[in-house]
């Protein structure tokens, strides 16, 4: 196509595949790491209200999520970074409150509570050091789900900027191509 070495295309391309992936699985660890651990600890309404949001966004799928929102903010590769992060940022809320959980009803919480450290220290100098096994797998995970669905928005031509070599992008051009 045009000339193009595919193979350089697709080392290039690379960069942009694992740059969404790495990026979109910050935003979304951020985001839901931040908000798991707030449902696990205070619990109660709190924790409701925070499930009940992520069931919403649980229950959309996620490509058409991403369909939604590339369209509605334009196509760029921040925006698809944006967009793979808050789709999957449900997902990390739900891991580490239930990670919290069993962490929250230890005794040195109670200790470090009686000590007169206040909730946020608490949270994320105690309780998230001690919950963070399951979000370091989920992250791992996430990597190649958030690289899939960059690649998949891409080919449906929603993703990166067509010049950029995106390997998704790249499938889509080679369509054509298959068959001679």
């Amino acid at each position: 196509n045009y000339g193009r070495d595919v193979f350089t295309r697709v080392i290039y391309g690379t960069k942009y595949s694992l740059s969404v992936g790495v990026v979109a699985v910050a935003i979304s660890c951020i985001v839901g790491v931040t908000l798991g651990l707030i449902a696990g600890y205070y619990g109660g309404v709190i924790e409701d209200v925070i499930l009940r949001f992520c069931e919403v966004f649980t229950g959309i799928p996620s490509i058409l999520m991403g369909v939604a929102l590339m369209t509605a903010f334009g196509q760029s590769i921040g925006v698809l970074m944006l967009a793979i992060g808050l789709v999957y940022s449900p997902m990390y809320c739900r891991t580490t409150r239930a990670a919290v959980l069993p962490v929250r009803d230890q005794e040195y919480i109670e200790a470090a509570r009686v000590a007169g450290v206040g909730d946020l220290g608490i949270m994320f100098n105690h309780v998230l050091p001690n919950a963070l096994s399951p979000i370091i797998v989920q992250v791992t995970m996430g990597i190649a789900s958030a690289i899939l669905c960059a690649s998949g928005l891409s080919f449906l031509g929603l993703g990166v900027p067509i010049p950029m070599p995106e390997w998704g992008a790249m499938l889509s051009e080679g369509r054509e191509f298959m068959r001679s």
